[in-house]
């Protein structure tokens, strides 16, 4: 389910200025994002992106599609060069109310003068795009939120030029797996301990998993992150629509924890996991989401859903399960990580800036 038409401006013409300051032939446009040499070419700018960034490039043409084909959430835009190939591109996805997510790629091999106007393109196309998106849900200001490498001083330079300032930092985690490591748990599946059930998400005949457990996890994952850095209240609808588009998405890698020790049985954790694809070697386990409730902090929930991932992954032999954790969080997951075996691989940053939305 879609859940919300579009809240973007659709022609760059309509958002940015006649004269845009590139040479001649150099033109601004939308994409098509079901072209397969458009989707090819900005995959490589994407990969490029990464390289320069983190020294390896991971994304490849199914990311490029989740930002290109996410039409009702997403919008995108590339600037040509005169033989028509892209140089730059920029997507914005309307992720949550106040939150505005911004992909910002420009070539690596443009000098510098050309670099420096594509970025200030489209950094001028995604604050139109903020003020459109933050008008359509009645704010008053609307966050634009994109992030950089650690390493990546070219991209930081451009942040801080538009007005984006760095927020928070990001250590992206990685635990190899053994395959005696599928003994982890009884039993990925399902398994109990200490009055916890730790299990897969049901699902029908049809394949099709329960809504009941699906909205289980995602209250427990808005409840477990309500006061985490820049939470933003997502709807069961736009939660769901967003991690369906994700390539790695699998129904069978999503649990769910639940204390039934007491008077009634109680969601009380969550994990969301993904499939990390490899063209090299063995594929990956990625916890996408892991949320404990309040109340249910120093069961072991955390813990057991972790366990139950690596298990898994075990079990279908992969080598190794990343995760993201928040740097600065005072909650001291990183100790829990640290612990089980999570080394740190490489490290981002988040980068926002606010925007007034326009009363005109």
């Amino acid at each position: 389910m879609i859940p919300e038409d579009n809240r973007f401006e659709s022609h760059p013409a309509d958002v940015l200025p006649h004269d845009t300051g590139l040479p001649e032939g150099w033109a601004v446009e939308t994409p098509d994002g079901t072209h397969p040499p458009t989707v090819a070419r900005l995959a490589e700018l994407l990969r490029a992106h990464e390289h320069a960034g983190r020294g390896w490039a991971g994304s490849g043409e199914d990311e490029v599609l989740v930002e290109t084909l996410g039409l009702a959430m997403r919008e995108n835009v590339v600037v040509v060069d005169p033989a028509g190939v892209i140089r730059a591109w920029g997507s914005v996805h309307d992720r949550a109310e106040g939150r505005m997510l911004l992909v910002h790629v420009v070539d690596r091999d443009l000098d510098d003068e050309l670099a420096d106007r594509c970025s200030d393109l489209l950094f001028a196309w995604a604050g139109v795009q903020a003020q459109s998106v933050g008008a359509a849900r009645g704010l008053g200001v609307q966050q634009v939120d994109t992030g950089a490498f650690a390493g990546d001083v070219r991209q930081q330079r451009w942040l801080a030029g538009a007005g984006f300032e760095r927020v928070r930092t990001w250590w992206q985690m990685s635990r190899p797996v053994e395959p005696q490591e599928s003994g982890l748990v009884p039993d990925p599946a399902r398994w109990e301990r200490n009055g916890v059930v730790f299990r897969l998400v049901e699902r029908g005949d049809d394949g099709r998993p329960s809504e009941a457990d699906l909205r289980a996890v995602h209250d427990v994952l808005e409840g477990a992150f309500t006061d985490h850095f820049n939470s933003a209240e997502e709807t069961f609808d736009e939660f769901i629509h967003r991690l369906r588009e994700d390539p790695g998405h699998r129904w069978d890698h999503w649990w769910v924890a639940e204390i039934v020790d007491g008077p009634e049985v109680e969601a009380a954790g969550a994990l969301v996991g993904t499939v990390s694809e490899s063209d090299a070697g063995p594929d990956g386990s990625y916890v996408f989401y892991l949320g404990v409730l309040a109340s249910a902090r120093g069961r072991g929930v955390a813990t057991g859903l972790l366990r139950t991932i690596i298990a898994d992954a075990a079990s279908r032999g992969r080598d190794r399960v990343g995760l993201e954790v928040d740097a600065d969080s005072p909650t001291g997951a990183d100790g829990l990580y640290t612990s089980m075996g999570w080394v740190t691989k490489y490290v981002t940053e988040s980068w926002h800036k606010d925007v007034t939305v326009s009363r005109d």
